[in-house]
């Protein structure tokens, strides 16, 4: 499972789907076609308990915004909706009641949508170079629900004008005063044991399409540190690294931290450390003669 926001878009399966369809869209093909590719390509997210609705969600309105809905995803994307089956999911994943009615109000006001007639096509639009969001060594500062301020730091950019992907370690930073540096380069990197998760190390390379659209109100950069190690957005299984990475559209640093701090009100924290100095500086060795 990606992570979680109780809005529709907020999870990154959602993310990835709704980027693909308008990647090929933007391209010049036919929502059925792209559709009918995604559901092919993506049928694994159909088997995992947790992504499963997010995929139907992210085509349905792709399809609705394109004038395209099939009947039988609206079909399915509502028997979902009224039957409680994706509340169900946040429950057994422990959810709050909190997170459970923001969930429900969310779902409502997506199904009155799409059922709803669009007045005209989602334009197709030019494909354009993408350059990433941010530099190496941003520190990225976040709210959380608690009020508290999170972080995040940028380890690595990719520079392909195709892709513009950025490496980041989300933190378990969580406290009244807004991060200094220092803070930033003494932090432990988040790591998660909620829901399905099994001390998942949540550094991940993160797409620029979506960010200005719908998370860069979310996050403010507050600094800059030095990043020694560098990081190859190739190595897809992070060999040689401390962790594995993973890739998503949707910017989501915050509510994974969110998630993660609530599940352990309940729950032990990872017993596994891994700190932002491990992930940005060079080891040291002392010579001996």
């Amino acid at each position: 499972m990606g992570t979680w926001g109780t809005a529709i878009k907020d999870s990154d399966a959602f993310a990835d789907i709704y980027s693909e369809f308008f990647d090929l869209y933007n391209k010049g093909g036919q929502p059925d076609i792209i559709s009918k590719k995604i559901v092919d390509d993506k049928w694994e997210i159909l088997e995992i308990e947790e992504e499963k609705n997010s995929l139907w969600f992210a085509l349905a309105l792709a399809q609705w915004e394109t004038k395209s809905l099939d009947p039988k995803v609206l079909s399915t994307v509502e028997e979902i909706i009224i039957s409680d089956a994706d509340l169900k999911i946040w429950l057994d994943l422990g959810a709050s009641e909190q997170y459970i009615k923001k969930r429900k109000i969310a779902l409502e006001k997506f199904l009155e949508k799409i059922k709803s007639d669009r007045p005209k096509v989602k334009p197709r639009k030019r494909e354009k170079l993408k350059t990433p969001i941010f530099a190496i060594g941003d520190c990225l500062v976040f709210k959380l629900t608690n009020g508290n301020y999170g972080g995040a730091v940028v380890l690595a950019t990719d520079n392909n004008p195709e892709t513009g992907y950025n490496l980041v370690a989300t933190t378990r930073l969580n406290q009244n005063n807004k991060p200094t540096l220092k803070d930033f380069e003494n932090a432990e990197v988040l790591i998660c044991n909620f829901g399905q998760w099994k001390d998942k190390v949540d550094v991940t390379w993160y797409m620029p399409d979506l960010f200005y659209k719908d998370y860069a109100d979310s996050y403010e950069i507050n600094g800059n540190i030095t990043v020694e190690l560098e990081y190859e957005i190739k190595n897809y299984d992070g060999k040689g690294y401390l962790f594995k990475p993973s890739w998503t559209s949707g910017w989501s640093m915050n509510y994974s931290a969110e998630r993660q701090f609530e599940s352990e009100l309940t729950k032990p924290k990872p017993s596994k450390i891994l700190t932002i100095k491990q992930l940005t500086k060079k080891v040291k060795w002392l010579k001996v003669f």
